[in-house]
């Protein structure tokens, strides 16, 4: 014992300790120093202070012999266990200067117990014996180590310490390491077990967190050669071992010897606790874990229907891409449509903006077609993309303009187009110079035969001044330019067979909003007139005619020879003129009559106003005229600016207008007729310098 731990307890000894425990004390047997009784039995309660062992000593025994001390005995007990059972008689010489027996505890309790049988035959005397409290060395008089590190005695106990950077568990006698709570948030890094590659502290518990910015899920690795933990019992258990959590997911525990378990763990969340718990035995270098942070990935597609820039074979984390619908598809705004977007790939794996979606190319309700119809090929009204449609036009009367066959389909830029890609709409032109009833054979108009409706659709009646003329467009009328002379506002009608007053009552005239003569006719005349040259007008109509049953148009002649009809080529006239017996017709007349030669026309002799000598008259005869009759039917007075309409050699299922009713030295005989073959440039001309003006 050292030298403070001695005077504390001679202060003790000297100040008489009043605590609960003696620090010394006395056992005698009973009646000592005389015989003890028979069938006796009395135990005594050793206790000293926690922290003290016990020193029993015996300097007197004098307890009747027998084998094994069956029959009368003193016995130490320590709990349970028996430290000694003493009988027989040791006597020290001289009385108290020797310790015959004595018993060393490491507790700080104990119990004697004294019996006696039945007899004590040579009165022996029992014994006597001493106690004292004396200290125990815990940190070396314990079998189990009293503490895992550093143990330190004092007088009454001891007590724990722990090597730097080590601290003491709540057990005061265990250390551990401080090797809880380190996050890492770098997006990669290592992570070792404590003391690496040093042997790891036992009786500790480790926690780390890898806690990486969302967006990124955390992935690890450990090399075989970087694992060393204390292997599993018999029963398979991890004694120390080593497990990770991330949300739901959870691995291990792992140890052993080298890291049994995947090559790489992926988890599925951006933060990553890692678990690390040890016994009091058997420690190995522990581990190093590799970790990164994995870029969650994004779908391939944003939206359906579209494609990405750049193309990538996957997107992950903070991409950011440029969606662009496919052809045929568009975003659809509140205001207007987009074909692009950007979007980037976000922390929860998703796309922004992906709530956005291409849908097919909407072109809409087609627009209306001018006498005609639309008809959806590619289903009931589909206006979306590649659908298409087909425009015609109201059959028989009206022709699509050119060659398209009229379909169109809904492209990718949200219009409608043709197979040229173009989005003009398609033109109903008027089917011009189809009869929409068969003309009967031959009459005279001057007492020719009646005409039936539909026999010439074309023919455009004028009620002031009394004359003719041909529609050959739904907008504009030909007709002879003396016509006009004081009239450049004709009234006119269209689609009329009988004019009389009480057919005309309901009758409304066409507007007319211009009126073109051509430029070469000479206007400023002397009566009666005798130049004719030239003599061919244009109307414009202020409105657009539809065609039908009694209205329609006939057609320009073309610019080749075979447009320029030679003697003997047979036509039809009609008109509301002066029959045979003088009087205008009521109803439209009609003629069949042959082309003659000029000659034929040059040798009629004209009619001569009263009081004029007949050799007063020079007619002027041009190329720019047709001579036609029978000498017996022929046009007259009111029949002026009609059509000459002849058979297309082209197509002789229509006609064309040849000539218009112009001049004739005398009705019945012989007319003379506007060849209009040599003015087809200037009528197109007009027409188109009209129609571009209004574009």
């Amino acid at each position: 014992m050292e030298l403070w731990q001695m005077w504390h307890f001679i202060t003790c000894f000297l100040l008489a300790c009043t605590e609960a425990t003696s620090m010394y004390g006395e056992i005698l047997s009973p009646n000592y120093p005389q015989a003890y009784p028979n069938d006796a039995l009395k135990s005594w309660e050793i206790r000293v202070p926690p922290g003290y062992g016990i020193h029993l000593y015996f300097i007197h025994l004098d307890i009747e012999p027998s084998q094994n001390c069956e029959y009368d005995f003193v016995k130490v007990l320590s709990g349970d266990h028996v430290e000694g059972q003493l009988c027989g008689q040791k006597i020290s010489q001289p009385p108290g200067t020797h310790i015959l027996e004595e018993f060393h505890v490491l507790y700080n309790t104990l119990t004697v117990t004294f019996q006696s049988d039945f007899s004590n035959e040579e009165r022996f005397t029992g014994f006597a014996a001493y106690y004292i409290a004396k200290d125990v060395n815990e940190c070396t008089d314990f079998v189990e180590e009293a503490c895992s590190h550093y143990c330190n005695n004092y007088i009454g106990g001891y007590f724990c310490s722990c090597p730097p950077e080590y601290f003491l568990h709540e057990d005061e006698k265990t250390c551990g390491v401080n090797c809880s709570g380190n996050v890492f948030t770098e997006l990669s890094g290592e992570i070792t077990s404590p003391n690496y590659p040093s042997l790891y502290p036992e009786n500790s518990h480790c926690d780390y967190r890898v806690a990486l910015e969302p967006g990124y899920r955390v992935a690890l690795t450990i090399g075989r050669n970087d694992f060393d933990v204390e292997p599993a019992d018999s029963e398979g258990n991890c004694l120390d071992a080593l497990r990770f959590s991330a949300g739901e997911q959870h691995f291990g525990p792992y140890c052993g010897n080298t890291f049994i378990g995947p090559p790489e763990i992926k988890t599925r969340s951006n933060v990553l606790d890692i678990f690390f718990q040890t016994d009091q035995t058997t420690q190995g270098k522990g581990w190093k874990i590799r970790y990164y942070g994995d870029p969650m990935p994004c779908p391939q597609d944003v939206t359906p229907n579209s494609v990405l820039e750049p193309i990538r074979d996957h997107y992950v984390f903070k991409d950011s891409v440029m969606v662009t619908c496919v052809e045929g598809y568009e975003i659809v705004m509140p205001q207007g449509s987009l074909r692009s977007f950007h979007s980037s790939c976000q922390s929860n794996g998703k796309w922004s903006n992906s709530e956005q979606r291409c849908v097919p190319v909407d072109c809409g309700l087609p627009d209306h077609l001018r006498n005609g119809d639309v008809t959806f090929l590619s289903g009931s009204e589909e206006t979306g993309y590649q659908a298409t449609i087909r425009y015609a036009c109201h059959q028989p009367y009206y022709t699509l303009k050119g060659e398209g066959d009229g379909v169109y389909r809904c492209s990718a830029s949200g219009k409608w187009v043709n197979k040229e890609e173009k989005t003009d709409l398609p033109v109903c032109i008027p089917v011009c110079g189809v009869p929409r009833s068969r003309i009967e054979g031959a009459g005279r108009i001057f007492g020719g035969v009646l005409a039936k409706e539909g026999n010439f659709p074309w023919q455009i009646y004028f009620e002031q001044p009394r004359g003719g003329g041909a529609l050959i467009s739904d907008r504009w009328i030909l007709t002879a330019a003396h016509v006009l002379d004081g009239h450049s506002s004709p009234t006119i009608y269209a689609g009329r067979l009988i004019v009389g007053k009480m057919s005309m009552q309901t009758a409304k005239p066409l507007e007319v909003d211009a009126t073109i003569i051509h430029p070469n006719w000479t206007e400023t005349v002397t009566e009666p007139r005798t130049n004719f040259d030239n003599d061919i007008a244009l109307l414009r109509l202020k409105e657009r005619l539809t065609m039908g049953p009694t209205i329609s148009t006939i057609c320009l002649p073309g610019t080749s020879p075979e447009y320029d009809p030679q003697v003997g080529t047979i036509g039809f006239i009609a008109g509301w003129g002066k029959t045979e017996i003088g009087r205008l017709s009521a109803q439209l007349r009609a003629a069949k009559i042959p082309v003659e030669s000029m000659e034929r026309c040059e040798r009629v002799k004209p009619d001569v106003p009263n009081g004029e000598a007949a050799g007063s008259f020079s007619y002027i005869f041009t190329e720019n005229m047709i001579c036609a009759g029978d000498g017996r039917q022929d046009s007259c007075n009111g029949d002026s600016g009609g059509a000459y309409a002849i058979l297309d050699p082209r197509n002789e299922e229509r006609y064309y207008v040849a000539g218009l009713v112009s001049w004739g030295p005398k009705c019945g005989t012989y007319g003379l007729y506007t060849k209009v073959a040599k003015y087809v440039d200037w009528i197109t001309g007009v027409i188109n310098q009209y129609e571009e003006s209004e574009e």
